[in-house]
């Protein structure tokens, strides 16, 4: 009987890929399993609440246009970047984001705290000329959000299917949705998702 050694495993390619998989599969348990039963990452942070039917439209306006490929939605616990963006990430003020947006790209700034930091105004020019606010941006411009009227039927869908993932929408909501984003613009409703982003968590600490 051949001793199972190292020098055994490292021959046998077959034998190797399968205590492969099954370390991984064991550690990636150990370290994901107990994420699904601790408070910090199941339940919200304390005031934070679901986005409102003109932020949901303007987090959809946020992913067709792909701001997550230059902006990131998570600031690291280093201090570099709390200095920089404010109090690190938590997992609670994503709770109601499916998919959530904290992504590691940052081509551009990070944006998990960019809400209430410049006013409405600020970012209307800035998505419509990023230069005139800040020269050495090399963001394109959005002039077109400022055309592009929201359709007021398709807010309610969204609501429900968020719903049915676990976002706690009520139905006097949803049924006050299409009143809500009605003659808005996706301008407008994204400037109100990137004013919401991280106001919980800058209020909480």
């Amino acid at each position: 009987m051949r001793k199972f050694t190292h020098e055994l495993i490292e021959k046998n390619v077959t034998l190797l890929i399968v205590l492969s998989v099954l370390v991984v599969s064991i550690g990636g348990l150990v370290e994901i399993v107990p994420l699904f039963f601790q408070k910090t990452t199941t339940q919200p942070v304390e005031g934070w609440k679901p986005y409102s039917a003109l932020q949901l439209a303007g987090r959809d306006v946020y992913l067709r246009e792909g701001c997550y490929n230059c902006h990131s939605q998570m600031i690291r616990p280093f201090r570099a970047e709390t200095e920089r963006y404010g109090h690190y990430s938590v997992p609670g003020e994503s709770i109601y984001d499916h998919p959530f947006q904290w992504g590691s790209k940052r081509t551009g700034p990070d944006l998990a705290r960019v809400g209430g930091r410049y006013s409405d105004e600020w970012h209307r020019i800035h998505l419509r000329n990023p230069r005139d606010v800040v020269p050495e941006s090399n963001m394109p411009a959005y002039s077109w959000l400022t055309k592009a009227v929201l359709d007021p039927a398709a807010i309610a869908p969204k609501m429900r299917a968020m719903r049915s993932v676990g976002v706690p929408y009520t139905d006097e909501q949803i049924a006050k949705a299409a009143d809500d984003v009605k003659g808005k613009t996706e301008e407008d409703a994204l400037v109100a998702y990137l004013q919401v982003l991280g106001t919980a968590v800058k209020n909480k600490y």
